[in-house]
């Protein structure tokens, strides 16, 4: 099953953002496995992270929301919410390379 999940970052933790960079990228490469696609939100190409969008394959709901509070963004307090939503694929046999 996918899920789509929106992270939205805390205003003005753009410090924190970078601080802890190195070791989200780290733990999201260990976590491929059930990340399938993930990313920074910006408002414009140029502008700064405000949020993270991605998609994840799992079981269970209830297995993202964990995941989801292992990241270290998570844990050091960058992120003010997150919103989690089953997603179905509209045309699933459409294959795209990101």
């Amino acid at each position: 099953m996918l899920f789509i999940v929106k992270l939205t970052d805390k205003p003005g933790a753009l410090a924190t953002r970078q601080q802890y960079l190195s070791d989200h990228r780290a733990w999201l490469a260990a976590n491929s496995a059930h990340i399938r696609v993930t990313g920074a939100l910006r408002h414009d190409p140029d502008g700064q992270p405000f949020g993270g969008l991605w998609i994840v394959e799992a079981d269970t709901k209830a297995f993202v929301e964990q995941l989801l509070t292992a990241d270290p963004f998570w844990i050091h307090g960058l992120r003010e919410s997150r919103d989690v939503w089953a997603w179905s694929r509209g045309f699933p046999e459409s294959k795209i390379s990101l």
